[in-house]
C-alpha cells in the first residue's frame, strides 16, 4: 500500500502516540456521544493525528487476542445512534458498490457460506470503557475481494439501517482482523449489538465499528461526510 515504516520498531504504535501526546484518546472525550472540547479541537488536531497514525499503522500486523476465560460477557455497553432498527432477515441484502468491477447484492445465507473467522479482542469505546468480546463472522477483506475493487480505491464507506454512516481507510478495512460479525461470544449476534452484520476490529475505536451494516461503498476519494461523529469533531482515523 506504499506505507512508510517508522524506524526503531521497539517503540510500539500505542506507546509512540502516548509519548507524542496526540493519540485518539488524548482529545479527552466525555462520552461516546459528546466530546468535551469544541469541534475546533478536532478540526485542528485531526490532520496531524491522521498523518502520524497512518504512518505508524501496519496493515498486516496482528493484534494479540485473548483467551475464552478472559471474555467479559456483561462489559459491552449498548450505545445506539438513534434507535434499534427492525430488519427482515429474509429480505436483508448487503450491498457492495462504488469503484468495483463486480458489485454485490448478497443475502445473509450467502454471507454465512463464506469462511467463518472467530477472534477474541478488546472493544474500546472513546468514553473510556472497554470489553473483551468474542466476535465471529467473515473477514471484510474477503467481501471486498469478491467485489473486485479497482486499483485506485483508498476508502470504504459504511451505511447502516439506522442512518449511521462511517468511512475507513482501505488498509484498515483489509486488515486480517477486521470482520463483518454475525456472532457474539459464540452465539448469534443480538439485534442491539448490530445484527445481522456489524463491524468488529481491534484496530479502531468503537464509534468506527458500525452496527446494522447494509451497504459498503468503495471509493478513491474521501467525502466531506466522513462519519456521523467525525462530522461533529471526532478524529477520523481513530486507530488504537
Amino acid at each position: 500500500m506504499g506505507l512508510i515504516h517508522i524506524p526503531h520498531p521497539q517503540i510500539s504504535r500505542r506507546r509512540f502516540l502516548q509519548l507524542s501526546g496526540i493519540s485518539s484518546m488524548s482529545l479527552l472525550f466525555g462520552g461516546c456521544g459528546t466530546p468535551v472540547f469544541e469541534d475546533l479541537v478536532g478540526a485542528v488536531s485531526q490532520p496531524l493525528n491522521q498523518k502520524v497514525e497512518e504512518l505508524i499503522f501496519k496493515p498486516q500486523k496482528l493484534v494479540p487476542e485473548f483467551s475464552l476465560s478472559e471474555i467479559q460477557p456483561e462489559a459491552l455497553i449498548v450505545n445506539s445512534f438513534r434507535y434499534t432498527p427492525i430488519i427482515d432477515l429474509e429480505k436483508y441484502r448487503l450491498i457492495v458498490d462504488g469503484e468495483v468491477n463486480n458489485p454485490l447484492n448478497i443475502s445473509m445465507a450467502e454471507i454465512k457460506d463464506l469462511p467463518l473467522t472467530s477472534m477474541i479482542i478488546r472493544h474500546v469505546c472513546v468514553e473510556g470503557w472497554a470489553a473483551i468480546v468474542q466476535w465471529g463472522g467473515i473477514k471484510l477483506r474477503d467481501i471486498i475481494a469478491l467485489a473486485q475493487p479497482k486499483s485506485q480505491v483508498k476508502y470504504a464507506y459504511f451505511k447502516s439501517a439506522d442512518g449511521y454512516y462511517e468511512s475507513w481507510d482501505i488498509a484498515s478495512a483489509l486488515h486480517p482482523q477486521t470482520l463483518l460479525a454475525y456472532e457474539k461470544n459464540g452465539a448469534p449476534l443480538p439485534v442491539e449489538n448490530g445484527a445481522p452484520l456489524r463491524l468488529a476490529s481491534p484496530i479502531k475505536l468503537g464509534y468506527k465499528q458500525s452496527k446494522w451494516v447494509t451497504q459498503i461503498t468503495l471509493a478513491s476519494s474521501l467525502s466531506i461526510f466522513k462519519g456521523y461523529w467525525e462530522d461533529q469533531g471526532y478524529e477520523w482515523f481513530a486507530g488504537i
